[in-house]
């Protein structure tokens, strides 16, 4: 039975079920009883398998978003750090035969937390030893292992060509794995694309085990892993991409308003240009509330975050035909490498370019993020509405950012990859609010928050559906149940990261899971098997 026919059937009859549901009991002390004698049988080397009984265990568990690991009910019984593909084999050997779910970590950084937690015995597979790069320079290319971050990517390209790069995310602790897999956003999208724009093959392995590359994967299965979520279909180990040749100096500037600075207007303005701008500038603009230094009183700061690539003397033409009401002065810019402009965006001005290595964590914070896409400009009602949430939220804890969208991402069609999100947007909005207070009173404040600011935003952003960006996670659009889930049931979500795409994504999972072993609240659903 076809892909499409067998869709078609599941669509009449109104039956789907995940499949999920396992007959088998987890039973801890046999499932690592496998895992042990199948690494002994490879040769593993000891530190590989980790158990709370481990001295390291809390750490390689420490997750960058307490709130998901303060509502969790369950740790893993096990965190397997593997450096080859035999022992992911192994692991997921030992997961099918002994019924513990397997969950798939490369940097930590899912908001949710669903590649560390889960609300039934599982394990995690971290990816963190394997973050190979190897540069071709000849071809321009490069296969990246996903357990490397952004930050190791990009240093690896730099250290071989300064001219070379990669057009991605703006945090080097972000895992190649899941940013890759669902996107891959960054600050040369409107002239390159995002990352998943660039794949060109990939090695998986898949629920039987069988390691697969883009030839005996196939092109659905491909397609599928470039921006649908790579851990519904199985476990991605590397990402062969295209790399991006980019100017020797880049222009770099920040500069910030306030509303007694004509903030307000500026922000409508943006919305007219951000998109339409020339696509070797992309004009970021974050949004929060501060303490005025005039007055003290609180206030909204509007922070105009922008890449050019190429220099200031070619930039400045730019804004003042484009944008003179932002007032850029020469002063306000500053040229530098592409290289030392993933720096500079980090937040790691003046560092050394050893700080993209770095993967350690900065520090305990309860996060929540939500997204949304703007096709039509907010007006200034809007906006003013905007201004009294940020101003009753703690100062500093609360912010937005719009991503323009325009250039090369218009010239890509929706169904090119499962990323939709393309030609009629405007601009990206990331919310997000964090706070250090431990405690479930200061989480509900928190989070109670961000969901009133995300329906007072419903007027302003898309409909039908209202879309949001996968790498965004966010189970408040829709979740699976734990066993069947109904393609309805998840369709509620999976419309709104892939739109008509999401039919396209289940066919996939039908055909290379029909089982559902890959899974979590939010992984593609296959159709039942008859």
């Amino acid at each position: 039975m076809g892909l499409m026919h067998t869709f078609l059937f599941f669509l009449l009859t109104n039956l789907l079920s995940s499949g999920a549901s396992s007959s088998i009991s987890p039973n801890k002390n046999k499932f690592l009883e496998c895992l042990t004698l199948k690494f002994q049988s490879l040769n593993s080397t000891s530190d590989v398998i980790y158990t709370p009984k481990n001295s390291s265990y809390s750490s390689l568990l420490q997750s960058r978003n307490e709130r998901t690991a303060s509502t969790s009910r369950l740790r893993p019984v096990a965190i397997i750090t593997p450096w080859a593909e035999s022992e992911i084999q192994a692991a997921i050997q030992c997961s099918k035969k002994h019924g513990f779910q397997l969950r798939v970590r490369s940097g930590g950084h899912d908001y949710e937390g669903l590649s560390y937690v889960s609300e039934i015995p599982f394990f995690i597979v971290d990816m963190r030893n394997l973050r190979s790069v190897s540069i071709d320079t000849e071809e321009n290319t490069a296969w990246i292992q996903v357990g490397a971050t952004l930050g190791e990517l990009y240093y690896t390209i730099a250290a071989k060509n300064r001219t070379l790069a990669f057009t991605a995310g703006v945090c080097p602790t972000v895992g190649v794995g899941g940013h890759f897999s669902g996107g891959g956003y960054g600050m040369m999208s409107r002239r390159h694309g995002i990352a998943v724009d660039h794949i060109i093959d990939a090695i998986l392995i898949n629920v039987d085990g069988e390691i697969l590359d883009r030839k005996s994967m196939g092109e659905d299965l491909f397609w599928a892993i470039r921006g649908g979520g790579g851990t519904s279909f199985g476990i991605v180990f590397s990402f062969k991409v295209n790399l991006i040749v980019v100017p020797e100096t880049v222009t770099v500037f920040n500069v910030s308003r306030t509303l007694e600075q004509n903030a307000t207007q500026l922000v409508l303005k943006w919305q007219q240009i951000a998109d339409k701008i020339d696509e070797n500038l992309l004009l970021r603009l974050f949004l929060g509330s501060i303490r005025s230094p005039v007055d003290g009183e609180r206030t909204i700061q509007a922070s105009f975050t922008s890449l050019y690539l190429g220099e200031v003397k070619d930039l400045l033409p730019i804004m003042h035909d484009n944008f003179p009401e932002l007032g850029l002065v020469k002063q306000d810019c500053t040229e530098m490498s592409w290289i030392e402009s993933t720096v500079y965006f980090a937040g790691f001005q003046n560092q050394s370019l050893d700080v993209l290595l770095d993967r350690s964590q900065q520090g305990r914070v309860y996060f929540k993020g939500k997204s949304d896409y703007v096709q039509q400009q907010i007006p200034e009602k809007g906006l003013t509405g905007l201004w009294e949430f940020l101003n009753k939220e703690d100062v500093n804890q609360a912010g937005l950012q719009f991503s323009p969208y325009g250039g090369r991402l218009n010239d890509v069609s929706e169904s090119e990859t499962p990323f939709p999100h393309r030609s009629g947007i405007i601009f990206m909005i990331h919310y997000s609010v964090a706070w250090v207070e431990d405690g479930n009173s200061a989480l509900q404040k928190h989070v109670a928050w961000i969901r009133r600011l995300y329906r007072y935003m419903a007027p302003y952003v898309s409909k039908h559906p209202r879309q949001a960006y996968f790498n965004y996670r966010d189970l408040d659009i829709g979740v699976n149940n734990q066993g069947n889930t109904s393609y309805a049931q998840a369709n509620v979500w999976g419309s709104k990261y892939f739109k008509n795409n999401f039919k396209r994504l289940v066919q996939v999972k039908t055909q290379v899971d029909p089982s559902n072993f890959f899974r979590n609240e939010q992984s593609v659903p296959p159709l039942t098997t008859w």
